[in-house]
């Protein structure tokens, strides 16, 4: 079974500092990691190998240089081969455009490491908070998709995918070749041991540029493939007008509570 990542490296808000002059998050400098939600489908894609150690996984990203390192994080878990779609003509993609060239170096890549059975990507990334990729590349690839996914399982030529719902969980059965999106779960995503991480850090990162890929049309890439741009980012507003209990009892806690929400008129 041959299985794919797609995944991306983003800000690390935590650690990374709003530019008010510029309204942007200084991306050539910031601290940056592993999209939250990719490290679930990196979890997933380990537990499939578990199941059958013939299981082989490539992981895929669109980024700069920096994004070396979300491959990185993939090959030090359970990846075998990492592949860095790098290029000055990919710069200012949003998510049109990026599922486009994914979907293109995807098609490539086939070639080399075999016809992929599952692609898994995260259900969104943290900085744009969009969800699109992953389903805009099963358009482009015309593959059938799940998203939402907590769990997938291998069943013969299908794969069984528990899914997130507003009523709980679902449980479909989806032919192979197909599309999951990973969204949060109970999973606990494990953590590489030392030798994989010094090995990921030896590891070669294939570079795909522009003229790697022979198909690729250069009005679909990029800027000139997008179709949204950023014109700046605004952090969100910080919350005012907290109040804490602190008192020397949670009876007497809760007794001021009370004074406080009846002075309020909300009890």
């Amino acid at each position: 079974m041959n299985v794919l990542l797609c995944v991306k490296q983003v800000p690390d808000t935590a650690r990374t500092g709003y530019c008010g002059r510029t309204e942007t998050l200084p991306a050539g400098s910031a601290s940056s990691a592993l999209n939250p939600m990719d490290k679930y489908a990196l979890e997933i894609a380990a537990r499939l190998k578990d199941a059958d150690p013939e299981v082989k996984v490539t992981a895929l990203t669109l980024g700069s240089k920096l994004a070396e390192q979300a491959l990185r994080d993939c090959l030090a878990l359970t990846a075998d081969s990492a592949y860095l779609l790098c290029d000055p003509l990919f710069e200012d993609s949003d998510s049109l455009a990026t599922s486009y060239t994914l979907s293109v170096a995807i098609k490539a890549l086939a070639h080399k490491e075999g016809p992929f059975d599952l692609i898994l990507c995260g259900r969104q990334a943290a900085d744009s908070d969009e969800g699109h990729v992953g389903p805009q590349l099963a358009e482009w690839l015309g593959l059938p998709q799940v998203t939402c996914g907590l769990a997938v399982e291998r069943e013969g030529a299908s794969f069984k995918v528990h899914r997130e719902t507003q009523a709980g969980t679902q449980v479909v059965t989806v032919p192979t070749p197909c599309v999951v999106t990973v969204t949060k779960s109970a999973l606990e995503c494990r953590y590489p041991d030392i030798l994989r991480m010094m090995e990921s850090n030896r590891a070669e990162i294939f570079i795909l540029r522009a003229s790697d890929l022979s198909d690729l049309d250069l009005t679909q890439v990029g800027r000139k493939g997008a179709s949204t741009h950023i014109k700046k980012i605004v952090p969100s507003p910080k919350k005012t007008g907290r109040i804490r209990i602190e008192e020397e009892s949670d009876e007497n806690s809760a007794r001021k509570l009370y004074q406080l929400l009846n002075a309020a008129a909300i009890l």
